[in-house]
């Protein structure tokens, strides 16, 4: 079997135990995109090729309009997931857009800068909901319900760090 890279693992994360369709893995992924980036496209592709390692299997069910495919856990990808899990965490990967625009400000006035990185802030704000309202769905999820808890106040902490982040460019440059 190939190495599978992280991303994989996330993935099969996110079919859990209780198995999930494309739309569930890209809608939950949506959800955390503060911890993990991927395009829709790429959270579509991946459980296929799962599939294909052995690591995930499928089933058809009904669905609304048509039948959805729902993923599963193989014993095999149960045994790889438990062994990924037991390795030590690599460090976060951080790609923080606003940050390369604060690092070129010397090519653009003070004026340009907070303006580039300022609507950041509604972005920031409505984080914050999104968060108030995951937390009130947490008990419909008992089975990772502790992790997300710990996971839901890490992303309310690095929204309210960006957020005073964005505070200081503004005192600093004048905004």
């Amino acid at each position: 079997m190939p190495k599978l890279k992280p991303f994989a693992y996330v993935v099969m994360i996110l079919v859990g135990e209780g198995g999930a369709g494309p739309h569930d893995i890209v809608r939950m992924m949506q959800d955390g995109r503060w911890y993990w980036s991927g395009s829709d496209s790429q959270f579509y592709a991946e459980p296929k090729r799962l599939e294909k390692l052995g690591l995930l299997s499928s089933h058809s069910e009904p669905g609304i309009t048509k039948a959805r495919t729902v993923y599963q856990l193989t014993d095999k990808g149960r045994k790889a997931l438990v062994e990924w899990l037991a390795e030590p965490s690599n460090m976060p990967r951080i790609q923080e857009e606003q940050v390369a625009r604060l690092l070129g400000s010397e090519y653009v006035d003070d004026r340009t800068t907070i303006e580039s990185v300022r609507p950041l802030r509604v972005r920031f704000e409505a984080e914050l909901d999104a968060i108030t309202r995951h937390e009130a769905r947490i008990a419909e999820f008992p089975h990772r319900e502790r992790p997300l808890r710990i996971n839901l106040r890490l992303q309310r902490r690095m929204i309210e760090a960006h957020i005073a982040w964005l505070d200081e460019v503004e005192a600093e440059y004048g905004g």
